[in-house]
C-alpha cells in the first residue's frame, strides 16, 4: 500500500489557516454515508481544535495533484465490554489491558474509536482508495499510538446492515454489543449502532 500521505487536520490547520482548510474538506463528499460528509464538514476543525478527537486526511496523487481520497477520525473513550458477547480467547487477551467489574460482568477499559472512516466520491476520487486501505491506514495509526502509549485494541461503531458488518468483520473486527443512539445522533437508520472490537497483533 504505497502512494498515500496521511496529514493530521491539526497540523492542516497550522499549515494553511482554518479558512483555506474549510475550503479544502468542502470538496469532500460522501453520499453514502450523510454522517461522515457533515462531520468533517462541519465538526471535524472544531474538535481538533478542542482536542475531542483527531481527523486524519489521506491524500493520493491523481493527475499529478494531492487529493483527498478518504479520512478517518480518531478519539479515546472508555468503553464496557460484556464477557459472555465476545469469544473466550478475545476475553483472554482483553483480559490483559482492561478491568472486569464481577458485578456487571464486564471488562471495563480505555481504547481508541474510530469514530469516523469514509471516501470521497467527488468526481469519482473514492477509485484512489479502496475500503480496505482506508481501514488498514486507520488501525495502523492506532498500532503506531499504542507502541508508545500501551495497548492493542481498537473499536468502532456502524449500523446494522449487512455490507458493513461484512466489511468490518472481513477486516478483522467481531461484534461486542449494540448502543443506543443520542438523541442528538440523526440521520442514522435505526435506533442503535452495532460495537465492534478488534484486536491489533
Amino acid at each position: 500500500m504505497t502512494g498515500y500521505k496521511v496529514a493530521n487536520l491539526k497540523i492542516v490547520l497550522e499549515e494553511l489557516g482554518e479558512e483555506r482548510t474549510t475550503e479544502l474538506l468542502s470538496k469532500f463528499s460522501c453520499p453514502l454515508n450523510g454522517d461522515v460528509e457533515t462531520f468533517l464538514h462541519k465538526k471535524a476543525i472544531e474538535f481538533a481544535k478542542q482536542g475531542f478527537s483527531q481527523t486524519h486526511i489521506v491524500f493520493a496523487a491523481y493527475k499529478e495533484k494531492p487529493q483527498i481520497a478518504g479520512y478517518f477520525t480518531l478519539a479515546n473513550k472508555y468503553i464496557t465490554i460484556n464477557s459472555e458477547k465476545i469469544s473466550s480467547r478475545l476475553r483472554r487477551r482483553i483480559n490483559k489491558f482492561a478491568t472486569f467489574d464481577r458485578v456487571i460482568r464486564s471488562y471495563c477499559l480505555s481504547t481508541p474509536l474510530i469514530a469516523q472512516l469514509g471516501k470521497n466520491y467527488t468526481d469519482g476520487l473514492d477509485k484512489l482508495i479502496t475500503g480496505d486501505e482506508l481501514l488498514k491506514i486507520a488501525c495502523d495509526k492506532v498500532a503506531r499510538i499504542q507502541f508508545e502509549l500501551g495497548g492493542k485494541l481498537v473499536y468502532l461503531e456502524c449500523e446494522d446492515k449487512p455490507k458493513l458488518l461484512d466489511f468490518y468483520t472481513s477486516n478483522g473486527f467481531c461484534e461486542f454489543d449494540r448502543r443506543t443512539l443520542d438523541k442528538d445522533e440523526t440521520g442514522i437508520d435505526g435506533e442503535y449502532l452495532v460495537q465492534m472490537l478488534k484486536y491489533i497483533h
